[in-house]
């Protein structure tokens, strides 16, 4: 199957299209940065400090499962109704979330608001795949990506102005407008692509069992972080329940005639290395992303405001290591030895921010965020383009799909592995009395020595990584 079709119809809207994607995408790629800026005042707000991760766990949880679910959806009914779904979940659940008065209230409607977030993370990704060629689309997926990144840099800046001045429920009002101009852009330009042989099967099965697998193992990594509330039998217990769920659902796979993922995509070398590297990558990112404002804050003494500042520069480097990497790929038509640079630095800037302590200056912690910003920034395309790469035209939903829900899993196996590594320290600092700054810095250095073991693992796997050449007109054949 070729691209002409496709590049034509692109052509004539092209710009209309990519902004229409990229103010879609913005919508849930704001979530991220500017609702960590207002939860302290939301838990104290609703009076729900004890439960302060469970909106962020509520949300991520939803938004993965719908990642998959929702790109197997869009094959049916094509990307243009799913994407536009959600769009509107995503803006409703915002305006529920805004008038919570209790804490319950909030993590249910962040996890009604979580299937909208999913969506929006990997479909306008599936239509720049389906749009252009494996060379062209490389381009586009580093500009599509840099939204992270803008994202990153207004986020807690708009976060803390939102909140400071309008409140905390003005941070899930201001997705309306965002949310009406991203209906209206994308209505107006979109095609609605759709497999034309797509069999409208629906994966009762694999969908209960891929829902129960996941929620269950969130559930007991969740509890596993709290051991002295939640007793270590039922903990196993959630742990094993998940395993089992999991069993069932690759035996639900494996008879379905429409799978909801595919267990065939796991034959593939390019796609497993991929995964894995995606996994890795989002782990490596938010280590940074979250420890280094605490860090900035609890350590140096920064300012919220300020320690958000200091973050612009990782999230500049971030945006335009996206675009740059993407313009790479374009231009060479090659992206193994990228993928293992992009290991390489990320490693320099984990190896980096495990050097800091109570004397490090500011413009070091700058300086070391930005490197691991640039290794995370080219993270972004180059696995979504191996794998767009190695399947045809057909499949390109689910694997464009699965490399973020890959993505997600990293970060919600690896926050609380973190933070299980921040308590830990702590309390063994508390038992021999070091200093409450002093024991900060060594669990914070504990995360990034930590990180720094991903990003080998990371490095070793990148040269695993299968290199296909990059056609200029075609995909690979049907």
């Amino acid at each position: 199957m070729n691209y002409e079709n496709h590049d034509n119809i692109a052509k004539d809207k092209i710009i209309m299209i990519m902004a229409g994607l990229m103010v879609g995408l913005l919508v849930a790629a704001f979530d991220y940065s500017i609702i960590g800026t207002a939860m302290p005042k939301i838990t104290s707000s609703l009076q729900g400090m004890e439960y302060y991760s469970w909106p962020f766990t509520s949300y991520m949880l939803t938004s993965t499962i719908a990642i998959i679910l929702f790109g197997r959806l869009s094959d049916i009914y094509g990307r243009k109704p799913i994407l536009l779904i959600g769009i509107i979940i995503f803006v409703i659940n915002s305006v529920l979330c805004g008038f919570s008065s209790n804490m319950f209230q909030l993590i249910l409607f962040r996890g009604l608001q979580g299937i909208g977030g999913g969506i929006l993370l990997s479909l306008p990704f599936i239509v720049v795949g389906e749009i252009f060629s494996p060379r062209k689309r490389a381009k586009y997926m580093g500009i599509l990506g840099s939204v992270f990144g803008l994202a990153d840099v207004l986020g807690p800046i708009l976060g803390g102005l939102i909140t400071d001045n309008l409140g905390w429920r003005g941070v899930f009002f201001v997705n309306i407008p965002v949310g009406i101009v991203a209906v209206t852009m994308i209505l107006y330009s979109l095609p609605n692509f759709k497999l034309p042989d797509a069999k409208k099967v629906i994966d009762y099965e694999g969908i209960i069992t891929f829902i129960l697998t996941l929620s269950s193992l969130v559930l007991a990594i969740t509890l596993a972080g709290d051991l002295d509330t939640y007793p270590l039998t039922v903990v196993v217990g959630v742990f094993l329940f998940s395993g089992f769920m999991l069993i069932l659902f690759i035996l639900a796979e494996k008879r379905a005639k429409e799978p909801v993922l595919p267990l065939r995509l796991f034959k593939n070398p390019i796609y497993n290395v991929s995964s894995i590297e995606s996994f890795l990558a989002a782990a490596l990112m938010f280590s940074g992303v979250i420890y280094v404002p605490l860090f900035a804050q609890d350590v140096l003494g920064m300012s919220a405001t300020n320690s958000g500042l200091i973050m612009i520069p990782m999230s500049l480097s971030l945006t335009l290591a996206s675009i740059l990497t993407g313009q790479i790929i374009s231009w060479t038509g090659k992206y193994k030895k990228l993928a293992i640079v992009e290991f390489i630095i990320t490693g320099i800037g984990v190896v980096l921010l495990s050097t800091m302590n109570k004397n490090t200056p500011y413009y070091l912690l700058i300086v070391y965020s930005t490197v691991l910003g640039i290794g995370s920034g080219m993270a972004y395309n180059i696995f979504n383009i191996a794998v767009q790469n190695a399947f045809t035209l057909r499949e390109i939903g689910i694997v464009t799909a699965s490399m973020r829900f890959f993505r997600n899993i990293g970060t919600i196996i690896f926050l609380p592995l973190f933070g299980y590594i921040m308590n830990l320290t702590l309390t063994k600092s508390a038992n021999i009395n070091i200093g409450h700054t002093q024991a900060l810095v060594l669990s914070i250095q504990n995360i990034f020595l930590t990180a720094i073991v991903l990003a080998f693992i990371g490095l070793v796997v990148s040269f695993l990584l299968k290199e296909l050449p990059l056609d200029e007109n075609k995909s690979t054949k049907s």
